[in-house]
């Protein structure tokens, strides 16, 4: 059974009669839905396998955080596809700054990827704070920031608040670096 859908509103503004879009199978919805379905189901399994200290007293395990990711990312996925069987499909962004016809800015497709790439060494090496603080200003400034330094003084603040969220409440070691190595509040 192939339905034909009415294009939006604004193809019959243009002057050009709406054109029908087949109400064919949304593959790539499926497919979505699928991965984000197969990626909670791994999840869920690995979140099973989390070693538990013998005698832990924390209310919150190490497990409670990726139990929860899964199962919402299962729950999430399978409205999806229930949603997609009933014939509501994504509708394509058609605000007035999308340029669908534009072509992809490769160079900043590169930036963004060597930025996320650096964090590979910069943990290790300078740390959480410096390693998100080039992320965020690199990534702000690939994207087109105009004022770098204020992209480089939010994500020096990002990257201390987590910091400190996670080495001093959270008791997680994230590595703190050279240069807060020795700050005590700092190591979890």
């Amino acid at each position: 059974m192939t339905a034909a859908v009415p294009a939006p509103l604004d193809a019959a503004a243009s002057g050009g009669a709406p054109a029908p879009r087949s109400a064919r199978a949304p593959i790539g919805e499926y497919v979505f839905a699928a991965a984000s379905a197969a990626l909670g189901a791994y999840t869920v399994i690995g979140a099973g396998f989390i070693r538990v200290p013998p005698g832990s007293a924390s209310v919150l395990g190490p497990r409670v955080f990726p139990y929860a990711v899964g199962v919402l990312l299962l729950v999430a996925s399978l409205a999806v596809i229930v949603q997609i069987a009933r014939g509501h499909r994504g509708v394509p962004d058609e605000g007035e700054d999308v340029d669908p016809d534009a072509p992809t800015d490769w160079l900043a497709v590169a930036k963004l990827v060597a930025f996320f790439l650096s964090q590979l060494v910069l943990i290790d090496l300078a740390g959480w704070p410096i390693a998100v603080t080039v992320l965020f200003a690199g990534a702000a400034w690939s994207l087109g920031a105009k004022r770098w330094w204020i992209a480089v003084l939010v994500g020096l603040g990002l990257g201390l608040v987590t910091q400190l969220v996670f080495g001093a409440w959270l008791g997680l070691s994230l590595p703190a670096g050279p240069l807060l190595n020795w700050i005590p509040i700092f190591n979890g």
